[in-house]
């Protein structure tokens, strides 16, 4: 990697992270949040409980995996007979009737692109990382954990790029890197069963597009802050399953006509299928106010990351090539996860034809770039507090 001299004393990660600076047309400020941060269709207490005995998913006793883990799965048949089975052609996780989306290679691939198509558009880490992990502490190993992990590609980052730290992958299905790193281990689990297990134990929390397959993604929060260290970090990147116009209001089903753009129809059948599972499909348009509010936490930090649905803005100068070529990274993501999400519609029973019908349209819509739209992704970090009153 080539280094200009004036960033050649930094973390190379941080290279990275700083060739960009959002501008402040990427993301708006707080008070666009406040205005849809109401109490509507917020959680008002935790389903999270005490004990395991909460489980709402299957195969409890068989799932959840010790702590500490080896550092990695034998992928036997037997392990992965348990760990997936196949529904409308995909392979779908065992053990959680939340979360339906893949858990295959092909949607491990999609996950994988999507991590690129984000560290360009937001950077690899938040900046304060960097304090967090350093090994400056005697004695002490520094830890980071990623919940819902998918495809291993932020925490196989953090574990390569933070050699010295200790890295934890939890996800429904074991990951399947087999170049994971010595320092990475991969633990079985259903977040949505609570955090216990892991209080106290993190310098770092994460988790990235998780809200689908999150019954109380308020109560996730709580468990998150137990289980990290005074000072630690927290980062949540969520979106809110919807599509914006080019004025970046919601296309809402109310506003379902005739010209509406096909994609925004499928999103919102998504939207309506996440929450007949379980999920919390709106938990990004809250996630500010939760940790903000939380006892535990401080220092939030909220951004509003907007991505075009294609490129299809017009112009050469160099912000606009770089929208666009980021555009195109979102449109490719899309087309991939309008697959993905086949099963989920399917699952509440839509009729195929009408999925197949809105699928198409939406695919055709996006590789012409005929509709101007966005995808809102929203993030919060936050530090917890040395001393908890």
């Amino acid at each position: 990697m080539l280094v200009s001299p004036s960033t050649s004393h930094l973390h190379p990660m941080q290279v990275l992270h700083e060739e960009y600076a959002p501008s402040s047309e990427d993301y708006e400020d707080d008070d666009e949040l406040d205005e849809m941060d109401t109490d509507a269709g917020s959680v008002s207490g935790s389903h999270f409980a005490p004990s395991l005995s909460s489980s709402v998913t299957s195969h409890d006793w068989e799932m959840r995996s010790a702590s500490p883990a080896p550092s990695m799965y034998s992928m036997t048949n037997s392990l992965r007979a348990a760990s997936f089975r196949h529904e409308f052609g995909r392979g779908i996780n065992n053990y959680s009737e939340v979360y339906r989306l893949p858990a295959d290679d092909e949607e491990f691939e999609r996950l994988d692109h999507q991590h690129v198509m984000f560290m360009e558009a937001m950077g690899k880490y938040p900046h304060c990382i960097y304090e967090v992990l350093a090994d400056d502490t005697p004695g002490e190993t520094k830890t980071c954990v990623d919940l819902g992990c998918g495809s291993g590609s932020w925490i196989l980052d953090v574990a390569k790029d933070f050699p010295h730290c200790s890295a934890v992958a939890v996800d429904l299905v074991p990951m399947q890197d087999v170049n994971m790193p010595p320092n990475c281990r991969s633990e079985v689990d259903d977040i949505n069963l609570g955090l216990q297990h892991f209080y106290g134990e993190f310098n770092v929390v994460h988790a990235r597009l998780v809200s689908s397959g999150i019954r109380d993604y308020m109560g996730l929060i709580g468990e998150m802050a137990q289980t990290m260290r005074p000072r630690g970090l927290i980062e949540l990147v969520e979106f809110d399953f919807r599509v914006y116009d080019v004025n970046k209001t919601p296309i809402m089903p109310s506003r379902l006509e005739e010209e509406t753009p096909w994609l925004a129809r499928w999103m919102n059948l998504v939207n309506v299928a996440v929450e007949q599972r379980g999920g919390e499909p709106d938990a990004a348009n809250h996630i500010y106010r939760w940790v903000k509010e939380h006892p535990m936490l401080e220092e939030p930090v909220h951004r509003n990351v907007w991505f075009q649905t294609g490129p299809w803005k017009e112009g050469t100068d160099p912000r606009t090539a770089r929208e666009n070529r980021i555009g195109a990274m979102m449109r490719d993501d899309i087309l991939a996860f309008l697959k993905s999400g086949r099963p989920l519609l399917l699952s509440t029973g839509l009729d195929i034809m009408l999925v197949d019908e809105i699928e198409l349209n939406a695919e055709d819509e996006l590789r012409a770039s005929s509709a101007k739209t966005y995808i809102r992704v929203q993030t919060v970090h936050a530090r917890r507090k040395a001393e908890i009153e």
